[in-house]
């Protein structure tokens, strides 16, 4: 889920993960290749060395003069051999060409006619400075080159250091931009919520405060619809309760009692509209006019039987014990009323049962299978057939309900009994 919520951050922060190592490996791999051409441009002052070396154990030179001839090229011969030990021992083997000689040979053996077919070189690092560790059948030297030394990426690291720093600073600044996105993400849900109250309007003239300057416009719009249809809706509810009072008072003058119930009836019926449009009104105004505090399971229905002005021998209620609901009481309770009238209403036995099962409230009564989806009937006056009684705005203002309390209203079909069921959402369940 967090993942999801901050995608493009994490993709951000991935493709970040991916240049650096890329740029790390690439700088890995050209140090390897400047220190390789470094150690072999230094290795070719072994041809020399050997050429040198030759001369000597050919008895063309002596000891001095060889010396002398290799400090003519900063080539010195390490002589201690405490000092000749600990070299040849820590030293780090950059590169080696020959055969190797055993090690158990002296400094200086005598010549004894021997001509010399085989020679061992290694070049060795150690603390900064090369060596030449020359080691033939019967003689080894060790020469240190004064005038090199070991490679240093010092300039590899410093234009690594600066790309790098280039990049963190570029990705630093992406995600500083996209800052104004995650805090406009924050406000459409805001706004989603129903607050109203929500400004999107921002500084700048990139794309992602020319959206939210968009989004400022298009709630103005949309601020200005509500306030419209809200006002609309209410003078239409004022004007016409006048003029139903003066047609239930004028129903009460007819002689006819046949024709007087049946105007009242009428009257009766637009008056309860118009209080089903006002709560619809104030449902779909926005979930900030609710106010939930916990209550009974069982209060919330006793209200809801008051409320529905029923028989209480009518509805057969099993409901118990101490279960509490957050819920705004007014509405909840309107729903619970609805489900009642209707399932008395539909019920082949003019009674019905509310039973509570888990989380979940059942309302059950007898009577005919729904024919259509659920969805259907709560789509406002929906009916099965042009026979039959409207559903009217009941099921489409429980749905209403439901949803502002994160309620799911279900339907359930158990033998002969018809179940509508006030369900937690799943999400809330989990």
């Amino acid at each position: 889920m967090i993942f999801k919520r901050n995608a493009v951050l994490v993709t951000v922060l991935f493709a970040l993960s991916v240049t650096v190592l890329s740029v790390s490996y690439t700088f890995y791999q050209l140090y390897e290749t400047n220190r390789t051409k470094h150690i072999d441009n230094l290795f070719t002052k072994y041809s020399l060395i050997s050429q040198i070396y030759n001369s000597f154990l050919l008895k063309q030179i002596s000891l001095p003069m060889l010396e002398a001839n290799l400090a003519v090229y900063d080539l010195y011969v390490i002589n201690n051999t405490a000092e000749y030990d600990d070299i040849t021992s820590q030293s780090t083997v950059l590169k080696e060409d020959g055969e190797k000689i055993s090690p158990h040979i002296a400094y200086d053996a005598p010549y004894n006619e021997f001509i010399v077919s085989q020679i061992h070189a290694r070049m060795l690092q150690n603390d900064g400075k090369i060596y030449f560790w020359i080691q033939s059948n019967h003689h080894s030297m060790l020469l240190e080159d004064r005038k090199v030394s070991g490679y240093s990426p010092s300039t590899l690291i410093y234009a690594y250091i600066t790309i790098l720093m280039m990049l963190l600073f570029s990705f630093a600044l992406i995600i500083y931009r996209l800052n104004p996105l995650r805090r406009l993400r924050r406000q459409i849900a805001r706004f989603g919520e129903g607050n109203m109250a929500v400004r999107f309007r921002t500084k700048g003239e990139d794309e992602i405060a020319l959206i939210a300057n968009e989004m400022e416009t298009a709630q103005e719009k949309i601020r200005s619809l509500i306030e419209s249809r809200t006002l609309f809706l209410r003078n239409i509810m004022h004007e016409l309760k006048t003029p139903i009072a003066k047609g239930r008072i004028a129903a009460t003058m007819l002689e006819n009692e046949k024709q007087q119930s049946r105007f009242a009836g009428i009257f009766e019926r637009l008056e309860g509209l118009i209080v089903e449009f006002a709560l619809i009104e104030e449902i779909t105004s926005g979930s900030q006019y609710i106010q939930k505090k916990e209550y009974r399971v069982l209060d919330l229905i006793d209200g809801a039987i008051d409320m529905a002005m029923v028989d209480y021998d009518a509805v057969d209620n099993a409901v118990v014990g101490s279960i509490k609901l957050n819920v705004d009481y007014r509405l909840f309770t309107t729903a619970i009323k609805n489900m009642i009238d209707n399932a008395i209403k539909y019920s082949s036995s003019g009674s019905m049962k509310i039973r509570l099962e888990n989380e979940n409230i059942v309302f059950m009564n007898e009577g005919r299978e729904l024919l259509q989806p659920l969805t259907h009937y709560i789509q406002p006056f929906t009916k099965d057939s042009p026979t039959r009684d409207s559903f009217g705005l009941g099921l489409y203002i429980v749905d209403a309900i439901l949803n502002e309390h994160d309620f799911d209203l279900l339907y359930e079909r158990r033998g002969e009994m018809n179940c509508f069921i006030f369900a937690p959402k799943k999400s809330k369940r989990r």
